[in-house]
């Protein structure tokens, strides 16, 4: 997944850098432009954004950007927000795997997850990593394997809903290693940290941003990356495949989307205030010290990247065997 953003043609990323160089900037808005995010605070997503959101604003001209959490059912509560909004380029989200997910998790969806929305561009990705509470006995794949497989019944893993994306990936570590673990559903990734620094549960999967700070901190500990790349500010934490678990290989992605028919003038000056906010050193710096890879795709790539991405999650939900509580 994350080498298909990759693979992605920049000719569009150039071509939008050019026309800010001819002095097309966004004209201010009275209004400050809001930015729905279906995620708690803390979570990677939130991250990436706030860090984005001062250069943001310059691109857009000086217009206020306001943030907006609203997490809870995997990303449905803030996405509904999304789709219900004008579709007058004042308010957009910020939306990741989850919602692309949900449709073959839950039986009912308030919404389309593709036909509902206007992508504006899948901007990058963000790698996964699974990590314990210090006191589990393992340090490796293979201990965790094995400790798991030795007392099936007495560990937790976390994630940040059911059926999210955090779900998924940890969902498919346990089928790789052919062990089991009870699950333990949050409304977003700040609990989730929480309660596997304090040991209610004993792991989870999160994005590399989002435990930065307890990884070197101590009061969390790597167990592996996983997608097919190491982490170059944990260098020491090698990746599933490495492991030998090759199957394992999911990370996260992150995209700019409006509500259903946005005009096409506003998907334009939206999507070249993204492209040029995080393309500023700024913001590119805050990227590289997250280990988040940015490459934003054209508006019509985006829409046919969900599509592909819808597909591709329906196959493991069903392999996964998971359903809506």
């Amino acid at each position: 997944m994350t080498h298909a953003i990759q693979r992605r043609s920049c000719a569009a990323f150039f071509a939008t850098l050019a026309l800010f160089g001819t002095g097309a900037m966004a004209q201010a808005s009275d209004k400050p432009l809001r930015v729905v995010l279906p995620v708690g605070a803390g979570s990677g997503v939130d991250t990436i954004m706030r860090a984005a959101a001062p250069s943001l604003t310059k691109a857009l001209g000086g217009q206020g950007v306001v943030i907006e959490n609203l997490p809870g059912a995997g990303g449905i509560t803030g996405a509904s927000v999304i789709v219900r909004a004008p579709a007058d380029g004042q308010t957009i989200g910020v939306v990741s795997n989850n919602h692309v997910v949900n449709p073959s998790v839950f039986k009912k969806m308030p919404f389309d997850a593709v036909n509902d929305i206007t992508p504006i561009s899948v901007v990058g990705a963000t790698p996964f990593v699974l990590v314990v509470n210090p006191k589990v006995p393992a340090k490796n794949a293979k201990e965790l394997q094995a400790v798991l497989k030795a007392k099936p019944e007495a560990y937790n893993y976390a994630s940040s809903g059911n059926g999210t994306i955090l779900h998924l990936a940890a969902a498919m570590f346990l089928d790789a290693a052919g062990a089991e673990a009870r699950h333990i559903p949050y409304k977003g990734v700040g609990p989730m940290v929480a309660d596997i620094i304090g040991g209610q549960v004993e792991m989870g999967v999160l994005a590399v941003p989002a435990v930065q700070g307890q990884l070197k901190a101590g009061s969390l500990r790597a167990i592996g990356v996983m997608g097919k790349t190491r982490v170059p500010s944990l260098p020491d934490v090698p990746t599933m495949a490495e492991q030998g678990f090759p199957t394992v290989d999911i990370g996260g992605w992150f995209a700019v989307v409006g509500p259903a028919k946005l005009p096409p003038a506003e998907v334009k000056r939206l999507h070249a205030a993204v492209v040029a906010a995080f393309a500023t050193p700024e913001t590119k710096d805050a990227m590289a010290k997250q280990e988040n890879i940015i490459n934003p795709m054209t508006p019509e790539a985006s829409l046919q990247f969900f599509k592909t991405e819808q597909e591709r999650y329906a196959a493991l939900v069903k392999k996964a065997n998971i359903t809506a509580d």
